[in-house]
């Protein structure tokens, strides 16, 4: 009884790794907020306390009206007022943001409540946390408004982060659909943060403008992309030098080249690459994981589940119309067969080997005594002869060989 006990006690702390992106997205987004707030009061300081100086003394000096002392006021008033909206915005999503993290963080505490796998909660926490994975491989694929649909049904959107993907998605679309303008936008608003990243994705967005300039054709374009080189892509000059000298190669070669590399960097391929590339920039400075959540939860138990014969040269039962028996293996199954097939096998400490294991001559091994015993119960075979269970095949029982466990 005991222990049954710890084999079900349930461990909150392994649980949460799966989880910990649920707490990561809503820290790293209000960090931004707060920079965004502190970026906004120190242009206004920088503006406004000069200019209130600037007036007092005029005022006191007597060099301007008091009609022009107003005016100036009134101006600082209204960058003011200005301000205070955007401060009541900042401070809308700052509360939605807080508000979000307490729903998570609760969410999170129910687990350290529940004292066992066999319990009823842990069900129904984990059933909650399958939902999180689907909404959030929905979004992920690119069907935002399935869900949407399905985080309202089930009452998760403070556990998801729909707004976050949607924005993502739709400047990776434009980019897939030949536009710079969203991305560019993203890169200004996260220009500090970018310094930091492993990718280059503002120098490829402006690499990319330039390449459209000179698709053109157009001598006069020529120009005007050697001036946007000069003032987006020449600072690059350290880290990306090799792009920077086959940008400038382009020149001597029309669009329709054969020539490589200038006949990739003309291709129109190079707008999947960069709405690629701006997913994984975005979910790196984000801490979002690369993969859906639900491809890693997926990987970890096909693991756990996975043998080599998963994925023997022999057919699986499940597919197999003469076989006499149905597999149940996730793993051997058509939906996650190719998805499990890098992943390690498990690991057993115990074995499972039959006592008295033969091998048939297809390769296949069962135990000795089970096989002749099912052979009799399933019947249509000559005496002396087994049925093989999976394939179906019928083999004398002299052409068994004895196998011997290593």
């Amino acid at each position: 009884m005991a222990a049954e006990l710890t084999s079900t006690k349930l461990n909150a702390e392994n649980q949460l790794l799966l989880d910990q992106p649920l707490l990561r997205l809503p820290h790293e987004l209000a960090r931004r907020n707060f920079k965004s707030v502190q970026r906004i009061v120190e242009r206004e300081k920088e503006y406004v306390v000069p200019a209130l100086k600037e007036a007092a003394n005029a005022s006191m000096s007597g060099t301007q009206t008091p009609e022009q002392t107003l005016a100036a006021l009134d101006a600082m008033i209204y960058r003011m007022q200005t301000l205070k909206r955007k401060m009541e915005t900042l401070q809308e999503e700052e509360k939605k943001i807080h508000g979000q993290s307490r729903r998570r963080i609760q969410h999170l505490e129910g687990l350290h409540q529940i004292p066992n796998l066999a319990d009823v909660k842990y069900d129904q926490w984990s059933r909650i946390r399958l939902d999180r994975l689907v909404v959030d491989h929905m979004l992920r694929s690119g069907y935002p408004e399935s869900a949407k649909q399905l985080a309202k049904e089930k009452d998760i959107e403070d556990l998801v982060d729909l707004n976050v993907f949607v924005q993502c998605q739709r400047v990776a679309e434009s980019l897939r659909l030949g536009e710079t303008k969203d991305a560019l936008q993203w890169c200004g608003e996260n220009k500090a943060a970018l310094k930091k990243s492993q990718y280059n994705l503002e120098f490829e967005l402006r690499l990319q403008q330039y390449i459209e300039m000179i698709r053109t054709g157009d001598k006069r374009n020529f120009v005007d992309a050697m001036m946007h080189a000069k003032r987006y892509l020449t600072p690059y000059i350290e880290t990306q030098s090799t792009e920077i000298h086959r940008a400038a190669g382009l020149l001597a070669f029309p669009p329709d080249t054969k020539a490589d590399p200038y006949r990739s960097m003309y291709s129109p391929d190079r707008w999947t690459y960069l709405s690629n590339l701006f997913i994984r920039t975005h979910h790196e400075l984000l801490s979002l994981p690369s993969r859906p959540l639900l491809h890693i939860a997926l990987s970890a138990g096909l693991s756990a589940l996975k043998t080599p014969s998963c994925h023997s040269e022999f057919t699986s039962s499940s597919s197999n119309s003469l076989s006499t028996t149905t597999s149940v293996c996730p793993i051997c199954s058509t939906e996650l067969n190719e998805l499990a097939r890098n992943m390690p096998y498990a690991h057993h400490t115990k074995s499972y080997v039959e006592s008295d294991p033969i091998v048939l001559p297809n390769g296949r091994v069962y135990g000795q005594q089970r096989l002749l015993e099912m052979s009799k119960k399933v019947g249509g075979i000559e005496p002396g002869t087994v049925k093989d269970p999976t394939t179906g095949e019928v083999f004398d029982e002299v052409d068994m060989k004895k196998v011997y466990i290593m």
